[in-house]
């Protein structure tokens, strides 16, 4: 009995889950006066490159892309600011940073960002991030807004290994194992004046099993379920790619080495100071 109220205790208190979310923390990027991630397992470097085409021939830092360092402009302090449409590659190595594994994999990424998709975004699909090391198609996590629609609709895209789920090669528009696979939200709630907090949790990806949720500052939005394809990966080109085709502010950027639970992402998004919080001070 005194177990459990020492346990009902700390998670009235919050110490349980920022204990909780601090081992599953694998990458933290807060870009406060520096685009080197604060806490990485892997690479720390953010890298540049022409295009994710020529992606192997990347250097660190942000190059000529249209992105910058907006000081004091952030969720918390600095944030990274797209000033127009990007083209280039602005990107983490995923090795280690992200926990992948082919057969079971698991893990929550979470960011914020703010603009106005209606307004600031140019014509055609933008995604604000894509994890994979090949196309937003095979063995790859994002989020999109669309291209047509007003407003633009925000959506989450899971998809393994191309020739498993698509074996035809139908064009996604036109492939209903692509469309109902996606995760919609028609009326987003970015704006120009506040930061919208995104979550995407993900568990047994490959395993047969699968699933993804999508959260919004902190509700969940709806889940992908029945992922049953392999993913696979080239670690040396697997990337954390950020703002393709985005225009707009992004910041607090986090990955988690597992999904975290409505009530961890809830707590997440509820952090005072940021994502720091939960590590300062610990040495990592």
């Amino acid at each position: 009995m005194t177990h459990l109220l020492l346990l009902a205790s700390a998670l009235c208190w919050g110490q349980m889950p920022s204990a909780s979310l601090k081992e599953a923390l694998t990458f933290h990027a807060a870009f406060d006066g520096k685009t080197d991630a604060d806490l990485a397992l892997g690479d720390r470097r953010i890298y540049f490159a022409p295009s994710y085409k020529a992606q192997r021939e990347a250097r660190a830092g942000l190059g000529d892309s249209p992105v910058e360092l907006a000081s004091g402009q952030g969720r918390f302090g600095d944030a990274l600011r797209f000033r127009e449409k990007n083209t280039r590659a602005i990107f983490y190595q995923a090795h280690r940073n992200v926990a992948f594994h082919s057969s079971n994999w698991s893990g929550t990424v979470s960011f914020w960002l703010r603009l106005d998709p209606d307004q600031d975004l140019a014509p055609g699909y933008c995604d604000p991030i894509q994890i994979t090391d090949k196309a937003y198609n095979d063995s790859a996590i994002w989020v999109d807004f669309t291209k047509d629609e007003r407003p633009r609709h925000f959506r989450l895209g899971v998809f393994g290994e191309l020739k498993a789920w698509n074996p035809a090669n139908l064009p996604s528009d036109k492939n209903p194992d692509f469309l109902n696979r996606l995760v919609v939200v028609q009326k987003p709630p970015f704006s120009r004046n506040g930061w919208t907090n995104v979550v995407i949790t993900f568990q047994g990806l490959g395993s047969g099993n699968g699933w993804s949720k999508l959260y919004l500052n902190g509700v969940l939005q709806g889940e992908a379920g029945k992922i049953r394809e392999k993913f696979f990966w080239d670690p040396a080109l697997a990337a954390v790619r950020l703002g393709v085709s985005y225009v707009g502010f992004f910041d607090e950027l986090a990955i988690f080495n597992r999904a975290l639970a409505d009530t961890e992402v809830t707590a997440l998004y509820r952090l005072a100071r940021g994502v720091g919080e939960l590590y300062a001070g610990a040495g990592r």
